[in-house]
């Protein structure tokens, strides 16, 4: 593959300290290791993607095996260093843990790093996405990574920390790669981009600054996707990259949020939908959502300056006048709003529909429009206009599912006149009585099998239960309480024994009418009289 052919990540990949963006003390401390000869037995790299872990790892081992020494690493041609970089260096062993993930790989390795370099210094294993490795795996490494041999060092690198053992971290010396400052990585690609002769404005390079996040490898390839995608000797400006990369002017959305606050519906769903249609997912403009809110609540501490590549002059401006009439409240409500919908689009087939939905209710949460609420209040006391929009809120409220505190507060209005069905229970034989005539079977069940009663009184019923209880068992029955008497009845699970359950009391007297009838003159002639007699059954008959 010739340099030309490369993409951008891998031509322009640092291949000494010095090139490294970002990472200066890291890279300061590891360099004076390895001069100082005070290098660890293992070296552990993490960080998000993109910012220089794998890079790292080859640098360090260049580091250690440079023929002419660190300071002189790379300057003058290097058998060892061109091998390293090629990835092809007998002494330098790189493994991907993602698909070598068994105790079986890493006891291949153990027993490679019993015999010593073949012309390099050092023998290096590198293991890139460590925290892939099995239990097993990372139990066989312990003795060897604690205790190695003079000429093996090793390198990981990792994304995720929190799932390496507490073992073998303690065994490395860790360096946590930061994300690279948005400064750093503009000039950075400003830099590649003269290099390259590609035309791209410093608004377009800040937009994919903005999008990398801090990731260098994404900066690159976002780069490199504009360049291509810009051919015609024609210089990639913001709209253009936008349009590239699937994202929109932030003018747009913080017009439509002042449209929001202020209730205007129709300019709302135009402007969501242009942005809409210019392809952006629903779940990018989500996320540009909330970014505009915690700059909306933040706006006095936010410092524009060249480190800030999210806000221009004419947003930071916008924000700053939206926010003067907002309440803090308002934002922290649409902030836990647009956290529901994000998880809710995930479950839904058209995520637009619920973009759309949950602008319609953000505008609902907001309150009523000015002219809705002069319509609905002209000539009354200022007192009411407080009140009656609670009184409408409430209002809707009662369509949709209730909990208990709602349920309260509207029962006192309903007219007793109305309510049908309401029954009086008693009793818990009455109870059972009840499930009996309304053909609930399954709440007979558990009442009769699975329940001992402790204590009853109207509104309330105090039991304990066995371990074949239906875990249903307490909101069906509070359901169905409702449904009959009109009335919240409060079911309490005590540590209490209770009563023996029903069936086991006709269980007991069922038993005794056996004995008292095995007692009786009558069943000792019919036993004297037919020896093989059994006795199944008793019925009881009425005088």
């Amino acid at each position: 593959m010739t340099e030309n052919s490369k993409v951008l990540a891998l031509k322009y990949r640092p291949q000494v300290f010095e090139d490294l963006i970002g990472q200066e003390i890291i890279a300061e401390t590891i360099k004076n290791s390895i001069i100082s000869d005070k290098s660890p037995n293992a070296f552990l790299f993490t960080g998000i993607r993109g910012v220089g872990k794998t890079t790292f790892a080859r640098i360090v081992a260049k580091s250690l095996n440079c023929e002419h020494g660190i300071e002189n690493m790379c300057k003058k041609k290097c058998s060892n260093c061109d091998a390293i970089t090629n990835s092809n260096h007998i002494d330098v062993l790189e493994m991907d843990a993602a698909s070598k993930t068994g105790v079986d790989d890493v006891r291949e390795l153990i027993e490679f790093s019993r015999y010593g370099p073949t012309t390099a210094k050092y023998k290096i294993f590198i293991i890139d996405e460590v925290h892939m490795l099995s239990k097993q795996a990372f139990n066989a490494l312990l003795k060897t990574l604690e205790e190695p041999p003079k000429y093996l060092k090793f390198i990981f690198a990792t994304t995720e920390i929190k799932k390496i053992p507490v073992t073998v971290i303690s065994r490395c010396q860790r360096f946590d790669l930061s994300r690279v400052k948005s400064d750093e990585l503009f000039n950075y690609i400003k830099m590649i981009k003269d290099k390259e002769g590609g035309k791209v404005s410093d608004e377009a390079l800040k937009l994919i600054v903005k999008i990398s996040e801090g990731s260098v490898r994404d900066a690159l390839s976002l780069l490199d996707r504009g360049l291509v995608a810009n051919q015609n000797d024609e210089e990639l400006n913001l709209d253009k990259a936008q349009s590239i990369y699937g994202y929109f002017d932030k003018s747009s959305l913080i017009e439509l949020i002042k449209n929001l606050f202020s209730g205007d519906e129709k300019k709302v769903f135009e402007l969501y939908r242009k942005i809409y249609d210019s392809g952006v997912d629903p779940k990018i403009f989500l996320n540009d959502f909330l970014e505009v809110l915690y700059y909306l609540k933040n706006i006095n501490f936010i410092k524009l300056d060249g480190n800030n590549f999210s806000l221009n002059d004419q947003d930071f401006s916008n924000l700053s006048t939206i926010s003067e009439n907002l309440d803090s409240k308002d934002i922290i409500l649409f902030w836990q709003f647009t956290l529901d919908t994000i998880e809710e689009i995930n479950i839904v087939s058209n995520p637009n529909l619920s973009v759309e939905m949950f602008l319609f209710r953000l505008m609902r949460i907001k309150g009523f429009k000015e002219k809705d609420i002069e319509e609905s209040f002209t000539g009354k006391n200022p007192d009411t206009l407080i009140k009656e929009p609670e009184k409408k809120i409430i209002s809707k409220t009662i369509d949709q599912i209730k909990n208990v505190s709602q349920q309260e507060k509207i029962e006192p209005n309903l007219n007793k006149d109305e309510v049908i069905n309401e029954l009086k229970i008693d009793s818990f034989e009455s109870l059972i009585n009840l499930c009996t005539e309304r053909k609930e079977a399954k709440l007979k069940y558990e009442l009769e099998t699975n329940t001992n009663l402790v204590s009853f009184s109207e509104g309330l019923i105090e039991i304990s239960f066995n371990e074949n209880l239906d875990k249903d068992f307490i909101k069906n029955l509070s359901n169905k309480l409702y449904e009959w008497t009109s009335k919240r009845w409060i079911i309490s699970l005590s540590k209490n024994q209770g009563q023996i359950s029903k069936k086991e009391k006709n269980k007991i007297d069922e038993k005794k009418i056996f004995d008292d009838v095995k007692k009786s003159e009558a069943y000792k002639k019919v036993i004297e009289a037919f020896s093989d007699a059994e006795l199944i059954n008793v019925e009881l008959k009425e005088d």
